[in-house]
């Protein structure tokens, strides 16, 4: 299945100054959906392996469900960040296949 998003990157609070874990969070509809109809190919955490898209960059990764924010999370490593130049609070277009 393939979704599309506009998400705002952050930076995850507990990494917050240490250059850690920059995130973007799938819309809640979105998530809601998924979690319904994918939610079984969970792994432990709540781990879904998925593919995503920005830019010209394509890579394999997963996303996680927080259940505080009741939405899937897509981390970002550095080596992404870099290539497709993502800062925090950008808004960025995403594509991901499950």
């Amino acid at each position: 299945m393939k979704y599309e998003f506009t998400a705002k990157v952050w930076n995850y609070s507990s990494t917050v100054g240490t250059g850690g874990w920059h995130i973007a969070c799938l819309p809640k509809e979105m998530s809601k959906e998924i979690r319904e109809n994918l939610g079984f190919l969970e792994e432990g955490w709540g781990r879904l392996k998925m593919t995503a898209k920005i830019g010209n960059t394509q890579w394999e990764t997963a996303i996680w469900f927080d259940t505080k924010l009741d939405t899937y999370l897509l981390p970002f490593k550095a080596e992404i960040r870099k290539k497709e130049k993502i800062t925090t609070d950008k808004e960025i277009e995403i594509m991901i296949w499950i």
